[in-house]
């Protein structure tokens, strides 16, 4: 088992669920510790190649396979895997989250379920009902498990639990388990020995949007001023929020939003009350974690920095984050090579499981299957050789 243990990886996008596998031993809190590489991503999937290509410069080890799942036999994955049908140890990925994200509910097919990518679900159990791993990880926007979408997840839970699997979900939150990133996000996690998988307790905690009660014996929650301490780069003319918006954008207070120009507030009676989505010129609060970053923000949708920048002409506008601020706020390791282009970059960030949760879940069900000991107080030791 030299290359470690086999992981097949479908929706792989830019892999931050794959590396959060491969880095599953690797010390919490720690984006640079790449751990002792017990998991080893064998092949991964995905119809999006631009994402393949920032994988693949990130994971050279690892055979991509470009296409469309519902076209992918098991059996080309098995084999471009060089595995058989019971012999990976885990299947991972997260099926696009576009039909159960709430930011398309005003498509009525979206709001009635009748989105046909949602049928990605099936093929996920597809592959896992064909190639047999020891543990499964899907990973979803938290929308999956709201009342419009109840067929499909029951579909999915029902149709794992009779292979054997015995799923287990649980919405997580990626600030309780120390990203600096107030993200939602649901898990479901099945062993094939029937077992009831236990999720991983959170190591930190703080207020959010959905309470104000939280268990103060936890570490808080890392800020995002925290996240940046260290980073230095130089500010480019294009990041300003440019026009009328970005004028208003700049006056409004970290961790505030348009709210600040509406009549209520003391900012200018610019917009009406509750008359836009929260995140309209949204701003980082340097001691909070950042709100959810988001893959195709439009152009006044934030979040922002809580500092502003001059333009060329000297006024002050908001800035946006820069590429190793998302880096950060998704903590991802400082040299996970991105693409050039900043569109994508934020496309495919927005896009993937923060290193830090997604390490959380891999953790523990691999220490649950056996192939990690825990340990209280220090790394994690191997059970298997690599």
């Amino acid at each position: 088992m030299s290359d470690g243990i086999p992981v097949l990886s479908l929706f792989s996008g830019a892999g931050g669920l794959d590396l959060a596998v491969e880095r599953a031993d690797a010390e919490p809190l720690v984006p640079s510790d790449p751990g002792t590489r017990l998991a080893h991503v064998a092949v991964a999937t995905d119809y999006n190649s631009p994402a393949l290509e920032t994988l693949a410069k990130n994971f050279p080890r690892t055979h991509s396979i470009n296409g469309d799942i519902r076209t992918l036999d098991s059996a080309d994955l098995l084999g471009a895997a060089n595995l058989k049908s019971g012999e990976p140890v885990l299947v991972v990925g997260g099926p696009p989250c576009t039909p159960f994200s709430k930011s398309g509910f005003w498509l009525e097919q979206k709001r009635e379920s009748r989105d046909p990518n949602a049928s990605l679900l099936d093929e996920y159990v597809r592959v896992v009902k064909d190639t047999r791993p020891e543990g499964f990880i899907l990973e979803n926007v938290q929308g999956l498990t709201y009342k419009t979408h109840k067929a499909q997840f029951d579909r999915l839970l029902k149709s794992m639990t009779e292979l054997g699997y015995n799923p287990q979900w649980k919405v997580l939150l990626a600030a309780d388990y120390g990203v600096p990133q107030l993200r939602r996000r649901v898990f479901v996690v099945g062993r094939r020995d029937g077992l009831a998988f236990e999720f991983p307790r959170p190591t930190h905690s703080g207020w959010s949007e959905h309470t104000r009660v939280f268990d103060t014996s936890l570490i808080p929650h890392v800020t995002a001023a925290q996240a940046f301490e260290g980073l230095e780069s130089p500010a480019t003319n294009d990041e300003y929020v440019a026009g009328r918006y970005g004028e208003l954008a700049s006056e409004v207070p970290p961790g505030g939003n348009y709210l600040w120009h509406t009549a209520r507030n003391a900012g200018r009676d610019e917009f009406e009350w509750r008359s836009r989505y929260w995140t309209f010129l949204l701003r980082l609060d340097p001691n909070r974690p950042s709100s959810t970053l988001q893959a195709q923000p439009g152009p006044y949708v934030g979040p922002f920095h809580w500092e502003n920048m001059r333009t060329p002409e000297g006024d002050q506008r908001a800035r946006r984050l820069r590429v190793n601020e998302l880096l950060r706020l998704m903590s991802f390791p400082d040299d996970f090579d991105v693409p050039d282009r900043k569109v994508d970059t934020q496309r495919q960030l927005g896009n993937a499981v923060p290193l830090e949760l997604g390490k959380a879940v891999a953790r523990a069900l691999l220490t649950q299957l056996g192939y990690i000991r825990p340990v209280a107080d220090t790394r994690a030791r191997i059970l298997v050789s690599n």
